[in-house]
Order: structure tokens, then C-alpha cells, then sequence
């Protein structure tokens, strides 16, 4: 049995995760001991919450692939990061001023 070969898009991506890994961590060093932590949250409970906080119809929708992409790569990213990647997502998602563009009508998706 062979195994499947790794495309030269997978390693450009894991090679850039892994900088943006690196730029964050020199920024934002682990702190020396584990402080007091959050509550344990699932990404269901993340994802129906930020859904219940959007303002518009166009934004709840955007909230389960935003949500899905950031639990697809949060374990290769420290959770600082992952936090604030979702506090970043929350904080467009909720700005009453932020109109994502519509689907054409007859578009295909």
C-alpha cells in the first residue's frame, strides 16, 4: 500500500499556520504558571451563542463556517490564539454596521 503523496498547497499552508504559530507566541510568550482558566465551552455551545448575538439573518449564517474553520486548525494553535481568532470573529460578526455581500440571485454557489 502506498501512501498518498502531500501536495506542495499542504505544506505552503502548514508552513505559514506554523509562522503565524511562531509570530504569536514571540508576541505573546505563555505566561510562567497556568493561571485561573475559563470555563470548558464545546464548539456548539461557541457557535450557537455568537449565532444568537448576530444582529442580521446574513451574519448568523456566517457564524457556522467561521466557527468551523477556526475548530479545524485550533489544535495545531495555542489557545490564546484560538480565543482570539473567535473573539475576532464575534467582534465583526456583531458590528451592526458590517453588510457581507449577498448572493446574486441564480448565482450558483
Amino acid at each position: 500500500m502506498t501512501k498518498p503523496a502531500i501536495s506542495l498547497g499542504a505544506i505552503q499552508e502548514a508552513l505559514l499556520l506554523h509562522a503565524e504559530v511562531k509570530t504569536f507566541l514571540e508576541r505573546w510568550p505563555a505566561p510562567p504558571r497556568q493561571e485561573d482558566c475559563l470555563p470548558q465551552i464545546s464548539w456548539e455551545q461557541l457557535e450557537r451563542q455568537i449565532a444568537d448575538l448576530a444582529p442580521t439573518p446574513a451574519t448568523r449564517e456566517m457564524v457556522g463556517p467561521l466557527i468551523s474553520a477556526t475548530r479545524k486548525q485550533a489544535r495545531f494553535k495555542p489557545a490564546e490564539l484560538v480565543m482570539r481568532e473567535i473573539l475576532c470573529i464575534a467582534g465583526v460578526l456583531m458590528d451592526e454596521g458590517f453588510d457581507p455581500p449577498q448572493p446574486r440571485e441564480g448565482a450558483m454557489s
